[in-house]
């Protein structure tokens, strides 16, 4: 028995005006970014039929690629400018990464995990030929694009990594799904003051699953 083809053009255009536009994303650059993206590039194609569903889709070894308006979401609490430059930390399978290279944004997308890098250097390769993929510790960020303008954690973090701060510019942003303790996942907004210490702001609440490689290690007591 055959399966229906997935109307890709009819899906992203409908994902827009039903996930994105409804839920406060109001810049237009980015509505138009994700009109033109093709996300199912950025799943396995044993998941590309669900690419516009809205919710967040799992990848596998606790990775997911995150709900679309989520994503948006973050992305436009950055405020992202043409000319700037942004680290995608756990970039995963990029599709962040290249939401941000269409707004004029250089981007170096980390990520651990071979499996989705070979994913998302491919889904680059034919829809956002600047984003340059980097292989190592999310913990660590990239040192060696430091410092950035923005940052943009793809996932859930118990605490923001004091190495991802101490690579902001003065006045940078970080934006990432914050599961406080005893508190909602929430989006939040960090922006550096003098000295690197971080102000954050909550933007909107957000269920991202938290990132494995961020996880903080389990303390033992005797």
């Amino acid at each position: 028995m055959s399966h229906p083809v997935l109307d890709t053009d009819f899906a992203r255009h409908r994902m827009v005006d039903t996930q994105i536009r409804p839920m406060l994303v109001n810049d237009p650059r980015i509505i138009h970014a994700m009109r033109e993206i093709p996300r199912e590039r950025f799943l396995p194609p044993e998941l590309a039929a669900g690419a516009y569903m809205d919710r967040s889709i799992p990848l596998g070894a606790g990775r997911v690629l995150g709900e679309p308006r989520v994503v948006a979401r973050l992305v436009q609490s950055l405020v992202p400018r043409r000319g700037e430059r942004a680290l995608v930390v756990g970039a995963g399978t990029g599709y962040a990464a290249a939401l941000l290279d269409r707004l004029g944004v250089a981007v170096v997308a980390l990520e651990q995990d071979e499996r989705l890098i070979a994913i998302g250097r491919d889904a680059c390769g034919a829809t956002a030929l600047g984003v340059q993929y980097r292989q190592g510790p999310l913990s660590a960020g990239w040192d060696e694009g430091a410092p950035y303008d923005m940052i943009l954690i793809d996932g859930g973090v118990r605490a923001i990594p004091p190495a991802l701060a101490a690579q902001l510019k003065p006045q940078g942003r970080l934006a990432c799904v914050l599961w406080a303790e005893k508190r909602v996942p929430a989006a939040v907004l960090a922006e550096a003051s003098v000295g690197g210490v971080l102000r954050e702001r909550v933007q909107f609440d957000a269920n991202l699953p938290l990132l494995p490689e961020l996880a903080p290690a389990l303390a033992f007591s005797l």
